[in-house]
């Protein structure tokens, strides 16, 4: 997922379909628990680890706190508890917590534009960033990224999947939606030539200028499926009218979505002592078996990575 690119109508247009309650009113901090305080994440108590939290940076155990920048409403990333509230919640969040509460600090997120986020983190404003930020190459010359998900496209099917759609091919000789001037666009226009040489009709992509509207398509009946990013995707099969409506395909050979791509904590340059300790505390989270839980409450569990990793991406 091209987060610069796609971000701003994926948010909008997830917002509309599924999120009518939220609103990105408001700006601050969020109402994140104090350091001292048992923290429950998903249904999992997470617990303090002294040795993590020895090994942060003296000023933020000085201070107990870490601030992180994120960009409100990106569903199911980041989101406002209701309308006209600046209470968070999303994966992004829950997840900030659950490090938090691992490293015996707090992960106090402040709204921030997303173009000027890396800006900020450069300049002392934020210590780190969690808002779905693709970890690439340029971005590393800047910050640090620790990756904790995989994603690109994926595609949304009607409750009980009618139609038998399992993968991409699937999608050859049969009406597809999707949102214009998106990388979702680009990639069945190049599935085209995958489904000519397989000897099968070609696509009929039905594009729209909104993605609510593509998704009205797929309701309606007028077309099979509908490509949109994975974790947009998994989060309005989980929601639109809870759960009933949609269905998510999960094609085992592309667990993060087709064409994904690492997302990351992008952590300051200055500090590497909290990417290391961000980096392992991930890892715990991963071995207890939270994070897979923190994912599957948003229904985006497959793209949740296996192993932690630093600076993921390689080109």
């Amino acid at each position: 997922m091209n987060a610069r690119l796609t971000r701003r109508m994926a948010a909008a247009a997830a917002t509309a379909t599924v999120l009518a309650t939220l609103s990105a009113c408001g700006d601050g901090n969020d109402p994140a628990p104090s350091a001292a305080a048992k923290v429950s994440v998903a249904g999992v108590e997470i617990a303090k680890d002294q040795a993590l939290h020895d090994a942060l940076p003296d000023a933020i155990k000085e201070s107990g706190t870490v601030k992180v920048a994120t960009d409100v409403p990106y569903p199911p990333f980041e989101m406002f508890v209701k309308e006209g509230s600046s209470e968070l919640t999303g994966l992004d969040f829950d997840l900030g917590q659950a490090l938090g509460a691992k490293l015996g600090v707090r992960f106090t997120f402040t709204a921030q534009k997303f173009d000027g986020i890396v800006p900020a983190i450069q300049a002392g404003k934020f210590d780190a960033a969690m808002s779905a930020i693709t970890d690439n190459k340029e971005r590393q010359q800047v910050v640090d990224f620790v990756d904790y998900s995989q994603s690109g496209s994926g595609i949304l099917v009607a409750d009980g999947n009618p139609d038998k759609v399992g993968t991409l091919d699937d999608l050859c000789g049969r009406k597809v939606a999707v949102q214009a001037a998106t990388n979702q666009l680009d990639l069945l226009k190049s599935q085209q030539a995958v489904c000519k040489k397989a000897g099968k009709d070609r696509i009929d992509i039905q594009s729209f200028p909104k993605d609510s509207d593509a998704q009205l398509a797929l309701r309606s009946g007028k077309v099979v499926a509908q490509v949109l990013t994975k974790p947009a995707a998994g989060w309005t099969a989980k929601k639109a009218d809870a759960g009933k409506t949609f269905d998510l395909v999960d094609d085992p050979k592309a667990p993060g979505g087709y064409n994904a791509s690492p997302n990351g904590i992008a952590v300051s340059k200055r500090l590497p002592e909290l990417t290391d300790a961000i980096h392992k505390a991930l890892q715990a989270l991963i071995d207890d078996g939270t994070l897979t839980k923190i994912y599957d409450k948003y229904g985006v569990a497959s793209i949740a990575v296996k192993e932690a990793t630093k600076n993921a991406a390689v080109d």
